[in-house]
């Protein structure tokens, strides 16, 4: 994969905080930042993955017209 520098302003503090945590895991501040918005890329896209399952999935009638819901335990294996 080819990587791409980019640049970024940040805050005194924000930065400061940065260089700190980098230097606790021995990488880099531009290392620290690739690996957080890989982490953030990943559970947005697997939560998207997900919901996308989800919803092309076909509704299921819990009910009859006219019957009474289900009891609670009955639609989930307790």
């Amino acid at each position: 994969m080819k990587k791409r520098n980019v640049t970024i302003a940040l805050d005194e503090e924000v930065a400061r905080w940065a260089r700190v945590k980098a230097a606790e895991a021995d990488i880099s501040v531009s290392r620290l930042l690739a690996i957080q918005l890989e982490q953030q890329m990943a559970r947005e896209s697997g939560y998207e993955q997900a919901r996308e399952r989800f919803l092309s999935r076909p509704g299921q009638r819990l009910r009859e017209p006219g019957s009474p819901y289900p009891p609670r335990d009955a639609l989930h294996d307790r």
